[in-house]
């Protein structure tokens, strides 16, 4: 399946390391190959690149490696396609607006179709199962927000979005990294880590790579960034996220954790993917 990436900074923080490591995992070191993506907020605004080709092979990513974009929140994603085919408007993260909000979203997973979408003006372009999820979520923050306006209430927009994925659950798998620019979400629905980065900071090499970073050498008091991935990115000490754990970061910090409890046919199915995959790799 598809791998995430995010990261959500108390100050606007360089991130072309973790971005070089991930990249590596489509097609170099992994077998994700059918896309790429990744989302840069720079304050209000947010710079969305997407790339049908593998991201080990991607001009777009060498240029993002070279050219590093400073952000407090990145959401980024190589795909493994299950439904739709590679092409841009199949790639995640996908970006909709919402009561002058950018908000991005991308999925790891594989989910049967809905039974009956959510009403709302959000519909996807392409083809995936990831974008339907999504546009269900933005239906369901649009919906609850018309008539409670302050979409600045990070704990409501949390309720929201723990309702729309408890509905979601059943569906199949999902994980998934979503943000407004503001705050960091991410739901582990069978794997996902974690790792907060603070002062006094240390060095860390990369999984994927022959590169490692003494943070210690540039970071600051003020600087703290929690980084999301589906697997850990370097040889720090990660936490694994439990299935069920929905989580809120701002400024670099973890401030809201919940349980959404995962059927357990999910987690069966997500066994037999695993053992797949590593009868694959053998």
């Amino acid at each position: 399946m598809c791998q995430l990436l995010a990261l959500n900074c108390a100050e606007p923080t360089d991130v072309s390391f973790s971005l070089r490591g991930f990249a590596a995992r489509g097609g170099l070191t992994d077998h994700h190959v059918d896309g790429w993506g990744v989302a840069f907020y720079e304050e209000r605004a947010c710079r969305v690149f997407v790339d049908e080709k593998p991201a080990c092979q991607s001009p777009v990513a060498d240029y993002l490696t070279r050219h590093p974009i400073k952000s407090r929140n990145v959401v980024a994603h190589i795909r493994k396609a299950t439904q739709g085919g590679a092409r841009v408007e199949n790639c995640h993260p996908f970006m909709r607006e919402l009561r002058g909000q950018q908000w991005v979203f991308a999925h790891n997973g594989d989910l049967r179709p809905l039974d009956k979408p959510e009403a709302g003006p959000y519909e996807p372009v392409g083809t995936t199962d990831s974008e339907a999820a999504f546009c269900f979520i933005m239906n369901r923050l649009h919906a609850h927000f018309l008539t409670n306006a302050d979409v600045d209430d990070l704990d409501a927009v949390f309720e929201v979005i723990q309702q729309a994925t408890r509905v979601l659950n059943p569906f199949g798998i999902f994980n998934f990294v979503l943000s407004n620019g503001v705050a960091q979400y991410a739901f582990c629905s069978t794997r996902l880590s974690y790792v907060i980065r603070h002062w006094p900071f240390s060095s860390a090499r990369l999984v994927d790579g022959d590169l490692s970073v003494d943070f210690s050498e540039r970071g600051t008091p003020a600087d703290r960034t929690a980084v999301i991935a589906t697997t850990p990115l370097t040889d720090e000490v990660w936490t694994a996220c439990q299935p069920g754990d929905l989580l809120m970061f701002r400024g670099g910090a973890l401030v809201h954790r919940a349980h959404v409890a995962v059927p357990a046919h999910v987690l069966a199915s997500s066994r037999y993917a695993l053992s797949e995959q590593s009868a694959l790799a053998a």
